[in-house]
C-alpha cells in the first residue's frame, strides 16, 4: 500500500463521493486510484463497500476538503501520514478464485486476439496463468478447446483496467523502442446465426481474427 494513500483507500473514495464535492480526479488522487475506478464506485448500484470518514480517522480536515471544493484543481493533503501499515509480503503467484480460473483460457483468448503485442510473460502476470497454458490456446491444442471464446480480462474480473492499461502502455513502449509497428487489431465481423454455420465446429481463424493462414503471434 502508498504510505500516503489512506488506510481504507475504497472505503475512504466511497465516503468522499457520497459526502464532498470533490471531482473524481481529486479523490482519485487522494486514494491513489485511478478515475475510472471512482466513477465505477459512483455508478455502483445495489449493496455497495461501506464508506469510511476520513474525518474521523484523522486523514483529512473539513477546512481541506472545502479547500478543494471551491477550487477543482485543488490536491488533498493528508492530515497525517503516520497510520500503521500492513506488512509488505513477497509477490508469488497472483491468487485466483476456483470459480473464476475456468474463464482463463477465455481470457487468454481475448488477450491472444485483440493485444497480441503483449508478451506470454505479460499476459502470464496479468491473470494468473502459466505459459503452457498459452501455447495450448494458441495452438489449439487446449483440451477445452471448443468451448473457449475469447472474453475481456477485465469483465471476468481476472485484472483490473488499470493493470491492463499499464500491461499495454509498457507492451506500446517496446514495440517503440525496437522500431517495431504494433499489430494490426482483427476487423470486427458480424455472423450470420444461421443452422449451417452452427453446425460447422469451431472457425479459430475467426477466433484469433488472423486468417486460417496465420499461427505465429
Amino acid at each position: 500500500m502508498n504510505a500516503n494513500a489512506p488506510l481504507m483507500p475504497k472505503a475512504t473514495a466511497v465516503w468522499l463521493i457520497e459526502n464532498t464535492a470533490l471531482s473524481f480526479e481529486q479523490i482519485a488522487d487522494f486514494c491513489k486510484m485511478h478515475a475510472l475506478e471512482i466513477q465505477a464506485l459512483a455508478d455502483e448500484e445495489g449493496p455497495r463497500i461501506i464508506g469510511q470518514s476520513p474525518l474521523a480517522s484523522g486523514e483529512l480536515s473539513r477546512e481541506e476538503i472545502e479547500r478543494c471544493e471551491k477550487d477543482p484543481s485543488g490536491i488533498l493533503i493528508m492530515k497525517r501520514n503516520d497510520l500503521p501499515q500492513p506488512k509488505i509480503r513477497a509477490k508469488g503467484p497472483r491468487y485466483t478464485p476456483v470459480s473464476k480460473r475456468g474463464d482463463k483460457p477465455d481470457a487468454i483468448a481475448y488477450l491472444l486476439k485483440h493485444h497480441s503485442e503483449l508478451t506470454d510473460v505479460q499476459v502470464t502476470k496479468l491473470i494468473g496463468t502459466t505459459k503452457t497454458t498459452i501455447a495450448a490456446v494458441r495452438d489449439r491444442t487446449h483440451s477445452n478447446m471448443t468451448n473457449i471464446k475469447p472474453r475481456n480480462p477485465v469483465d471476468l474480473g481476472l485484472c483490473t483496467y488499470v493493470d491492463l492499461e499499464a500491461a499495454l502502455e509498457k507492451a506500446r513502449k517496446a514495440y517503440e523502442k525496437q522500431g517495431k509497428a504494433l499489430p494490426a487489431k482483427p476487423a470486427e465481423v458480424e455472423y450470420e446465426d444461421t443452422s449451417a454455420k452452427k453446425s460447422s465446429g469451431f472457425d479459430f481463424s475467426n477466433f484469433l481474427g488472423t486468417g486460417s493462414g496465420s499461427g505465429n503471434h
